[in-house]
């Protein structure tokens, strides 16, 4: 039940940011609603995590 309501928390975070509005652009923006819905009820205690930038790994040829 807990956990429900951690992830809850973290998903009305990423609401209220707009962040469902647009397609992710890359693997950063990705990351950025995902620590933010892991963050959960953090974000209102002023955590505003943010993935800048990410490398993906190149398939083998």
């Amino acid at each position: 039940m807990l956990m429900l309501v951690w992830f809850g928390a973290g998903l009305l975070a990423a609401m209220q940011r707009d962040y469902f509005t647009n397609t992710p652009n890359n693997c950063g923006d990705l990351g950025t609603i995902g620590l933010t819905v892991l963050a959960g009820p953090l974000n209102y205690l002023g955590l505003n995590p943010r993935v800048s930038e990410c490398q993906l790994p190149e398939p083998s040829p």
